[in-house]
């Protein structure tokens, strides 16, 4: 087994270690260091190396010999379009559109943002910014204008790129009016707008502002790949504050680079020339990293897929794909297969499909409850791999790293901390915890290659929301434990941890119980106000499709289930049957919305929330229910 030595050496000789990985890239200058710090004391990866992510993206791998081999492939059952792209392709289509953004006046530094939804020219514009060392900012497509418009004054962009609009199943989603409302807002201006026109929805362009893309693309000359240094931005990517503020995250090009085709061979185990499909949008992080750059960096074919996991048609929609391109691993939420389980419990339509390529799964964005693992395990007889990461990081932080052999998997657990990641257990003075007793998920400082480097011109912000909690750690903000054995348990963000009449305890714990249950489709439990305890639980729950039960059955059988499980000291009395979870667009239920509403705390509907009036129907059924002071 070849991980515990690379784990070992990526902590004990962490200088030598990724130095020897930055070597698989075909740099234009190789790093006078591996590690330095910056003039804000914060660590830097490769300073004096120079290169060009597009360049190592396309250009490359046509010199290279995978000129005609597929590297994108478009699959839209909302639109019923097809399309596929060979290197050589993609890089041309790239190309070309770096010189409409040439003519434009975008150069090297220049911020653009990206509003578009599920095309191949979102990914020819994130490339094509990449080539001139312009940094992009993809928004995700179909925000709120007021959102887009403080994303707008943050990142200050000099062009917005976007689509005429998107298609959410069957509705059509026009994008220009949200534009033009965010731009309207907006203290900054930027220099203009270029506009692709979809067949079902025409945007109106505003004269000596907004431009066509096509016309502008008719008339370009091909841009070639312009060197930047390792250090430089490659992209903003704004995640949620805690103040409100949408935290831009920053991504360097060469640590990132370097991160991610490390992780496609060693975390996900696959081959250049391999399919590989994430399931996500590259709105977030995980489109970032696993639908473009990753399988691009390393020589893949990558799925770009503009549909849901149901309702697009069916929920056989993932088991076609993956047999139609014979894809080998495959990556997304489990929220999507919750929703899959929900339509089609038994997996009649999986029937249809021979997914026979596959080898393995992966799941993240949400915890995975055993019930989903175990289910996705029995529809796919394929290791079915939990593993954690967030919009900072980049890439896993625990994993399972296939590449370096199959580790055994433990249900309920992450897996294993991935190279460079020295991941521990903290209580809250900062001391390490022993194995078994939940903390502060933190990771020794400085973190390896790929993960953020700093917030958008807020390195205050930055140091504090992520160094000085836990000093000489970046504090994750989630809790969990590490068994005898070194697997990490993700329990879930600090603040989903409840006191309930003094004992501290975990709800997504309770939800792993609940989920267990026969007829659960998907849940959630959060924690109420209480006078005389603090808190107390409350479990909320969706039903399978056929399901006949009455939900004071189930209801009685969930307590039930937490109390033989759990123990009394959970104080689970109550369980209130939903049509469907609040949720944010990449799949994360919003718990803390939930309290909110349950305990009468004022906020402001997310901008990233899937349906805003999910929230209006909670609001009612608590209040129906009387579960909470508030509601």
């Amino acid at each position: 087994m070849l991980y515990p030595k690379h784990y070992q050496d990526s902590l004990t000789n962490s200088m030598d270690y990724w130095n020897a990985q930055a070597r698989a890239l075909d740099w234009f200058t190789f790093p006078a260091q591996t590690l330095s710090l910056d003039e804000e004391n914060l660590a830097r990866w490769y300073a004096g190396g120079t290169l060009n992510t597009s360049y190592l993206c396309l250009d490359y791998h046509v010199k290279n010999g995978r000129a005609d081999q597929l590297a994108l492939i478009y699959d839209s059952p909302v639109t019923d379009t097809k399309a596929t792209y060979t290197y050589r392709e993609l890089l041309a289509e790239t190309a070309r559109f770096a010189g409409v953004l040439q003519q434009q006046g975008i150069a090297k530094g220049d911020r653009v943002i990206i509003y578009m939804p599920m095309i191949p020219q979102v990914v020819f514009a994130m490339l094509a910014c990449a080539r001139l060392g312009a940094v992009h900012s993809v928004v995700f497509g179909g925000f709120a204008a007021h959102e887009l418009a403080i994303r707008i004054d943050d990142a200050k962009p000099k062009l917005i790129l976007a689509a005429s609009g998107g298609m959410e199943i069957d509705r059509i989603v026009p994008y220009k009016p949200i534009i033009d409302a965010a731009l309207a807002e907006a203290k900054h201006q930027p220099g203009a707008c270029i506009v692709y026109q979809r067949s079902f929805i025409h945007a109106d362009l505003k004269p000596g502002r907004d431009h066509d893309w096509t016309t502008l693309l008719d008339n370009a000359k091909p841009a070639t790949y312009v060197p930047v240094d390792a250090t430089d931005p490659l992209y903003i990517l704004y995640t949620s504050g805690t103040t409100g503020q949408p935290k831009g995250i920053v991504r360097d090009n060469g640590g990132h680079a370097v991160a991610l085709y490390y992780s496609m061979k060693y975390i996900y185990g696959v081959e250049p020339g391999d399919v590989y499909w994430a399931a996500s949008d590259v709105g977030w992080v995980v489109g970032h990293s696993y639908i473009v750059y990753a399988p691009l960096l390393y020589g893949c074919t990558t799925v770009l897929f503009e549909g849901k996991p149901i309702k697009t048609p069916d929920a056989g929609t993932f088991w076609r794909l993956i047999e139609a391109y014979k894809v080998k691993v495959f990556f997304t939420a489990p929220t999507a297969f919750r929703a899959i389980k929900k339509e089609d419990p038994e997996g009649v339509l999986k029937q249809q499909y021979d997914t026979s390529h596959l080898k393995y799964l992966f799941l993240a964005g949400e915890r995975t409850d055993m019930a989903t693992l175990q289910w996705c395990e029995n529809m796919l007889q394929v290791p079915v791999i939990d593993h954690w990461w967030q919009t900072e990081s980049g890439y896993p932080m625990l994993a399972n790293m296939t590449g370096l052999g199959l580790q055994k998997i433990k249900p309920g657990s992450a897996g294993l901390p991935v190279c460079g990641f020295d991941i521990q257990i903290l209580d809250p003075a900062g001391q390490l915890l022993a194995n078994g007793e939940e903390g502060a998920v933190a990771v020794k400082y400085p973190l390896p290659p790929g993960c953020l480097t700093n917030l958008w011109q807020d390195t205050p912000r930055f140091k504090a929301s992520y160094l000085e909690q836990f000093p000489g750690y970046y504090f994750s903000g989630d809790g969990g434990y590490k068994d005898d054995e070194g697997y990490v348990y993700i329990t879930g963000r600090m603040d989903d941890i409840i006191n309930v009449a003094g004992h501290r305890l975990s709800t997504a714990e309770m939800e792993e119980v609940v989920a267990a249950h026969p007829a659960v489709a998907e849940c959630a439990v959060i924690g109420v106000a209480d006078e005389l305890k603090g808190q107390t639980p409350v479990g909320f729950f969706s039903l399978k499709t056929g399901v006949t039960q009455s939900e004071a059955d189930i209801e009685q059988a969930l307590i039930q289930l937490v109390r033989n499980t759990i123990g009394p000291v959970a104080a689970f009395k109550r369980a209130v049957q939903v049509e469907r979870l609040p949720k944010t667009r990449s799949g994360k239920i919003l718990r803390k919305i939930m309290r909110a509403i349950a305990d009468d705390i004022p906020f402001n509907p997310p901008s990233t929330i899937e349906d805003i009036t999910v929230l209006d129907e909670l609001r009612i059924l608590m209040k129906e229910k009387r579960v909470g002071g508030g509601a």
